[in-house]
């Protein structure tokens, strides 16, 4: 049976990402919970048009606990579903233990119920807060192995910084023509939590083909191994077409998504994480391959 919810001495606000001291006040619970500032989206352009925040506030206008909700269209399987995502749940500590946080859980569910969404799906390192709500684990599965020749390329791939103007207006461009990455696993498009996961991870390195149109999210730990993040593209480029626009021959190359339009397939291997890839939806859900979504889509 659903427990009481105390809310004493707090008031209940939705949609309020229009209010900069409510926003001012999510910013500061998801420093305080997490470490992670995501203030810097309000510079890289805005929140997700879609989101909608549940919060519960006190007198002072501190953000005692949240859970959003967000359009997050998904590839999966082969076929797109009308998704929802859910984010930026916490609650502070003096406010833990009164049912807050089961309370705002179930206002975005019945929110995304009422939007018709097909799915939801969430991060969590507690998924035994999300299986009395219908939620199920997914394996992730990352994809590893020697790395193919590069095909060069005439006109070399350059750096974006998505603080220069010109280059965030290129990444949005392709954020919002994007193809999804994978046919097994991956967002149809998801601009906003591409851009602030740039700022999360400091070696991750963007690089514009102006050949294939493509943004390649990469990492190199050293001079023989490659990591792959994401590509963003209307059309994905192969894995040798890729490395010869970086200018770069790795030995081995680690994918962090499924491979299957990259032109090579590598050995999946299980992904070692206490964070579970969740997913709720009317009918059952598996994956058909092994697969991830991009660390660059993480919410």
């Amino acid at each position: 049976m659903r427990g009481a919810t105390d809310s004493s001495g707090l008031t209940f606000r939705q949609d309020y990402f229009g209010d900069d001291a409510a926003w001012a006040a999510l910013v500061s619970l998801l420093q305080d919970t997490f470490g992670i500032d995501i203030d810097p989206l309000r510079q890289l352009g805005g929140t997700d048009p879609t989101s909608m925040p549940f919060g519960w506030f006190d007198e002072t206008g501190t953000l005692a606990a949240n859970l959003s909700a967000f359009a997050m269209p998904i590839t999966l399987n082969g076929r797109i579903i009308n998704a929802a995502g859910l984010q930026s749940g916490a609650v502070r500590p003096p406010w833990r233990g009164r049912g807050l946080y089961r309370d705002v859980t179930a206002k975005a569910l019945d929110w995304c119920d009422r939007q018709g969404f097909e799915a939801v799906v969430l991060y969590t390192d507690k998924p035994d807060l999300y299986t009395p709500h219908g939620f199920v684990s997914l394996p992730m599965h990352l994809h590893a192995g020697d790395a193919p020749s590069p095909i060069p390329k005439t006109k070399p791939a350059r750096r974006l910084d998505p603080w220069n103007p010109e280059d965030l207006a290129l990444l949005r461009e392709a954020l919002n023509a994007r193809a999804p990455v994978s046919e097994r696993l991956a967002v149809c498009r998801s601009s906003a939590m591409f851009l602030i996961n740039t700022q999360f991870d400091p070696d991750i390195r963007l690089s514009w083909l102006p050949e294939q149109q493509a943004v390649i999210a990469w990492k190199m730990d050293d001079a023989a191994f490659f990591v792959l993040s994401d590509v963003v593209a209307s059309a994905i480029p192969t894995l040798p077409v890729i490395f010869g626009g970086l200018g770069m021959s790795p030995r081995t190359v680690e994918v962090l998504f499924a491979p299957d339009k990259l032109g090579w397939q590598g050995q999946p291997q299980l992904l070692e994480t206490t964070t579970r890839f969740m997913i709720r939806a009317d009918t059952p859900v598996d994956l058909a391959q092994p697969a991830m979504l991009s660390p660059m889509a993480d919410f």
